[in-house]
């Protein structure tokens, strides 16, 4: 049992059930603890359009319970909101002493439909957390059985991958900042100036793509200013997934073909980022194993494995998804700090730092070549 012990903090299935119910367009939910439980979560998503609200549990409620407290706010949501749809979701506090959510939902008397997430923050993976909201989003009819499925399928192998290479692979792992990113830069110019060839992979989750992707038009850029061979490879299929996820993709595509970027190969959907960057490791393995850097941007460690003779460039925005990445074999590093909360509410693709240090390194140098 010790040896799957982790020790540095991980994320919670609370937190996820949340996202989770923001991805099924929840306009409000309801969060049955105190009221400073997922406190920084929740700004984050009512920055994101989901009015999230608490049941403010206190001492005396982990005594005699909450139920009434559960049932006005239920109502006072209703009545303040006017919702089509609810989300309700449990919390350490509420699920140990054993609140009913249903029994609450059921004697509010709300019109509008409710998904009763009976969830808490023990679980060894915060994914459990997801499902757990999916199974109750089919309860509610707000997805059917084969959705579900199909998203069990990917979050089962989201963990497996963050188990076997990711932040879950060991006990502890240091947090790391990762490269220069003014250093990685230049050196991926050099490499485009070169005329070394390229492909470029794209494997982001949900919204944080909409900043990623930045970072794919600056290579795409820099690679058409230097008169570089570069391919991209991305997970932005605009038709599998929930509705609010597939708007991701269609925004972000639209961004990219103004630039006039072009994806050779769509290898998934945005909620599908454990099973398309298999895909896009098997695509450049069978048809661009002779390409000498790999540009990897989002969850770079799901893009496994590659021609050992590549150069690998990694991007990520987890402190402790760098030593991972390193042990891989990735040859360098960087890291887009603070990208989660930068992403949330935005409608189309955003500045990211290591997209602006190459265009800066762009210019640089051809400032130098004009001196």
């Amino acid at each position: 049992m010790e040896e799957d012990i982790i020790l540095h903090p991980r994320p919670s299935a609370i937190v996820a059930a949340l996202y989770t119910l923001r991805d099924l367009d929840v306009d409000v939910a309801i969060i049955h603890g105190p009221s400073g439980c997922c406190f920084r979560h929740s700004r984050m998503l009512e920055e994101d359009g989901m009015t999230v609200l608490t049941t403010a549990m206190d001492e005396r409620n982990f005594v005699f319970g909450a139920h009434d407290a559960l049932v006005q706010v239920l109502r006072a949501a209703e009545k303040m909101f006017k919702p089509s749809l609810m989300g309700v979701v449990g919390t350490c506090s509420s699920m140990i002493i054993g609140e009913d959510i249903h029994e609450a939902v059921m004697d509010s008397g709300v019109s509008c439909s409710v998904i009763e997430v009976e969830v808490h923050a023990g679980y060894r993976d915060n994914t459990t957390g997801v499902i757990k909201t999916l199974e109750a989003a089919v309860r509610a009819g707000v997805i059917d059985n084969e959705e579900f499925r199909r998203q069990k399928r990917i979050l089962e192998a989201a963990t497996e991958i963050e188990k076997r290479v990711g932040a879950a692979s060991k006990k502890y792992i240091p947090i790391s900042k990762g490269d220069s990113k003014i250093s990685v830069a230049e050196r991926l110019i050099e490499l485009i100036e070169r005329g070394k060839k390229g492909i470029c992979v794209l494997n982001a989750k949900k919204e944080t793509a909409f900043m990623f992707a930045d970072i794919l038009r600056a290579v795409n850029i820099a690679a058409a200013e230097k008169g570089g061979n570069l391919v991209n490879i991305a997970n932005l299929a605009s038709d599998v997934g929930l509705k609010r996820v597939r708007g991701y993709a269609e925004r972000i595509l639209n961004d990219l073909a103004a630039h006039g970027i072009e994806i050779a190969h769509i290898t998934g959907g945005l909620d599908e980022y454990p099973i398309s960057g298999e895909r896009a490791s098997r695509i450049i393995r069978e048809n661009y194993a002779d390409r000498d850097f790999a540009v990897l941007i989002g969850v770079p460690h799901a893009v496994t494995p590659l021609p050992d003779e590549m150069e690998i460039f990694s991007v990520t925005n987890g402190p402790r998804t760098v030593e991972p990445l390193r042990s891989l074999g990735h040859h360098h590093v960087v890291l887009e700090l603070d990208l989660h909360p930068k992403t949330m509410g935005v409608k189309k693709m955003i500045p990211s730092e290591f997209g602006d240090a190459i265009m800066k390194a762009l210019r640089d140098g051809k400032t130098s070549q004009r001196s």
